[in-house]
């Protein structure tokens, strides 16, 4: 399973929602993808005051803050593709 993670560099939330997915991924094993909204300038339209948005494919997980619940769903929905 691929995460992507909508992320600004300065951004102290982007951050700590970083470091929450850590322990996730080392859990679940699923793969990644940082990516700086400030690179793309489609990116930064569409999430620009969203950041961090966490999203599986076009499926949204949450944005701000990492929901927990909603990240566990997501993982048990899909354990063929974990790891």
């Amino acid at each position: 399973m691929k995460l992507t993670l909508y992320f600004r560099e300065y951004c102290s939330l982007c951050h700590a929602m970083l470091a929450e997915l850590k322990p996730w991924q080392a859990k679940y094993g699923f793969e990644l993808e940082v990516l700086d909204v400030d690179a793309d300038p489609l990116l930064e339209e569409k999430y620009n005051e969203l950041v961090p948005v966490l999203m599986q494919g076009e499926t949204e997980i949450c944005h701000w803050h990492l929901d927990a619940p909603r990240l566990a769903a997501c993982l048990a929905a899909q354990p063929d593709e974990i790891g």
